[in-house]
Protein backbone atom coordinates (compact mmCIF):
# COMPACT_ATOMS: atom_id res chain seq x y z
CA UNK A 1 0.00 0.00 0.00
CA UNK A 2 1.40 3.25 -1.14
CA UNK A 3 0.07 6.16 1.78
CA UNK A 4 0.78 9.80 1.22
CA UNK A 5 1.20 12.27 4.21
CA UNK A 6 1.13 15.71 3.77
CA UNK A 7 3.43 17.08 6.63
CA UNK A 8 4.23 20.32 7.39
CA UNK A 9 5.88 19.58 11.08
CA UNK A 10 3.47 21.86 12.68
CA UNK A 11 1.24 20.66 15.23
CA UNK A 12 -1.69 19.47 13.21
CA UNK A 13 0.55 17.92 11.06
CA UNK A 14 2.42 15.66 13.85
CA UNK A 15 -1.44 14.45 14.91
CA UNK A 16 -1.85 12.81 11.55
CA UNK A 17 1.51 11.52 11.57
CA UNK A 18 0.19 9.78 15.00
CA UNK A 19 -2.87 8.51 13.60
CA UNK A 20 -1.22 7.01 10.41
CA UNK A 21 1.03 5.45 12.78
CA UNK A 22 -1.47 4.10 14.70
CA UNK A 23 -4.24 3.14 12.32
CA UNK A 24 -1.54 1.33 9.59
CA UNK A 25 0.32 0.14 12.56
CA UNK A 26 -0.35 -3.94 11.37
CA UNK A 27 -0.32 -2.79 7.50
CA UNK A 28 2.64 -0.68 7.41
CA UNK A 29 2.75 0.74 4.03
CA UNK A 30 5.05 2.76 2.35
CA UNK A 31 4.93 6.57 3.20
CA UNK A 32 5.73 9.31 1.35
CA UNK A 33 5.54 12.30 3.22
CA UNK A 34 4.90 15.66 1.37
CA UNK A 35 6.02 18.70 2.82
CA UNK A 36 5.38 22.10 0.95
CA UNK A 37 7.38 25.24 1.84
CA UNK A 38 5.22 27.93 0.74
CA UNK A 39 8.04 30.41 -1.33
CA UNK A 40 7.18 34.25 0.12
CA UNK A 41 5.90 37.14 -2.22
CA UNK A 42 8.56 40.10 -1.32
CA UNK A 43 12.18 39.52 -2.74
CA UNK A 44 13.70 41.18 0.66
CA UNK A 45 16.89 40.10 2.40
CA UNK A 46 14.59 39.37 5.91
CA UNK A 47 12.13 37.32 4.02
CA UNK A 48 14.90 35.62 2.61
CA UNK A 49 16.03 34.80 5.90
CA UNK A 50 13.00 33.90 7.55
CA UNK A 51 12.15 31.62 4.26
CA UNK A 52 15.45 29.74 4.66
CA UNK A 53 14.72 29.27 8.40
CA UNK A 54 11.18 27.90 7.87
CA UNK A 55 12.36 25.83 5.29
CA UNK A 56 15.11 24.21 7.06
CA UNK A 57 12.81 24.08 10.58
CA UNK A 58 10.61 22.29 7.96
CA UNK A 59 12.99 20.06 6.41
CA UNK A 60 14.21 18.71 9.71
CA UNK A 61 11.27 18.14 11.36
CA UNK A 62 10.24 16.36 7.83
CA UNK A 63 12.72 13.77 8.30
CA UNK A 64 12.37 13.55 11.86
CA UNK A 65 9.02 12.59 10.69
CA UNK A 66 10.17 10.11 7.99
CA UNK A 67 12.90 8.63 11.00
CA UNK A 68 10.10 8.43 13.34
CA UNK A 69 7.89 6.22 11.05
CA UNK A 70 11.12 3.97 9.60
CA UNK A 71 11.53 3.25 13.61
CA UNK A 72 7.84 1.97 14.14
CA UNK A 73 8.36 -0.58 10.71
CA UNK A 74 6.70 1.87 8.17
CA UNK A 75 9.41 2.45 4.79
CA UNK A 76 8.86 6.33 4.31
CA UNK A 77 10.82 9.08 2.27
CA UNK A 78 10.32 12.80 2.20
CA UNK A 79 9.28 14.36 -1.06
CA UNK A 80 10.06 18.63 -1.02
CA UNK A 81 8.20 20.51 -3.10
CA UNK A 82 7.73 25.01 -3.21
CA UNK A 83 5.06 26.70 -4.01
CA UNK A 84 1.26 26.87 -2.99
CA UNK A 85 0.63 23.83 -1.04
CA UNK A 86 -3.16 22.80 -2.67
CA UNK A 87 -0.89 22.62 -5.86
CA UNK A 88 2.03 20.73 -5.17
CA UNK A 89 0.21 18.38 -2.85
CA UNK A 90 -2.12 17.51 -5.46
CA UNK A 91 0.66 17.48 -8.41
CA UNK A 92 1.80 14.90 -5.75
CA UNK A 93 -0.64 12.55 -5.82
CA UNK A 94 -1.13 12.84 -9.84
CA UNK A 95 2.19 11.89 -10.03
CA UNK A 96 2.70 9.28 -7.35
CA UNK A 97 -0.96 7.97 -7.72
CA UNK A 98 -1.17 7.01 -3.57
CA UNK A 99 -3.31 4.73 -2.21
CA UNK A 100 -4.13 7.49 0.29
CA UNK A 101 -3.65 10.66 1.23
CA UNK A 102 -3.63 11.69 4.37
CA UNK A 103 -3.96 15.46 5.79
CA UNK A 104 -4.47 17.08 8.97
CA UNK A 105 -7.43 19.43 9.01
CA UNK A 106 -6.39 22.99 9.50
CA UNK A 107 -7.37 24.42 12.74
CA UNK A 108 -6.05 26.33 15.90
CA UNK A 109 -5.91 24.78 19.01
CA UNK A 110 -9.13 26.18 20.78
CA UNK A 111 -8.81 29.08 23.19
CA UNK A 112 -10.99 28.62 26.43
CA UNK A 113 -12.58 32.11 25.75
CA UNK A 114 -15.73 32.04 24.61
CA UNK A 115 -15.17 35.20 21.88
CA UNK A 116 -11.78 34.33 21.02
CA UNK A 117 -13.71 30.59 19.86
CA UNK A 118 -16.21 32.59 18.17
CA UNK A 119 -14.04 34.99 15.83
CA UNK A 120 -11.78 31.94 15.40
CA UNK A 121 -14.38 30.11 13.92
CA UNK A 122 -16.03 33.11 11.90
CA UNK A 123 -12.14 33.75 10.66
CA UNK A 124 -11.94 30.35 9.76
CA UNK A 125 -15.27 30.39 7.78
CA UNK A 126 -14.23 33.32 5.95
CA UNK A 127 -10.86 31.82 4.58
CA UNK A 128 -12.64 28.90 3.24
CA UNK A 129 -16.08 30.71 1.62
CA UNK A 130 -12.89 33.09 0.27
CA UNK A 131 -9.73 30.98 -0.70
CA UNK A 132 -10.64 27.64 0.33
CA UNK A 133 -8.76 25.08 2.34
CA UNK A 134 -6.19 22.80 1.64
CA UNK A 135 -8.32 20.11 2.69
CA UNK A 136 -11.17 21.57 1.01
CA UNK A 137 -9.04 22.14 -2.43
CA UNK A 138 -8.20 18.48 -2.44
CA UNK A 139 -11.25 16.92 -0.85
CA UNK A 140 -13.01 18.34 -4.64
CA UNK A 141 -9.95 17.38 -6.74
CA UNK A 142 -7.83 14.54 -5.56
CA UNK A 143 -8.27 11.49 -7.72
CA UNK A 144 -7.35 9.30 -4.49
CA UNK A 145 -9.17 8.59 -1.55
CA UNK A 146 -8.49 11.18 1.29
CA UNK A 147 -8.39 11.19 4.76
CA UNK A 148 -9.00 14.41 6.97
CA UNK A 149 -7.71 14.10 10.37
CA UNK A 150 -10.18 16.38 12.26
CA UNK A 151 -7.83 18.24 14.75
CA UNK A 152 -9.67 20.00 17.23
CA UNK A 153 -9.23 18.86 21.08
CA UNK A 154 -11.58 19.67 22.82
Amino acid sequence: MELMLAYDHSRNSRIALDIVKRLFATERPNVTLISVIEVPGSTSSSEDEMFRQQYQEQKDGAEKAAAELVAAGFTAKVLFAEGDARKMILRATEERRPDLLVIARHSHKPDSNFITRHLDALVEEFDHMTFGSVSAFLARRAQCPLLIVPTHTQ
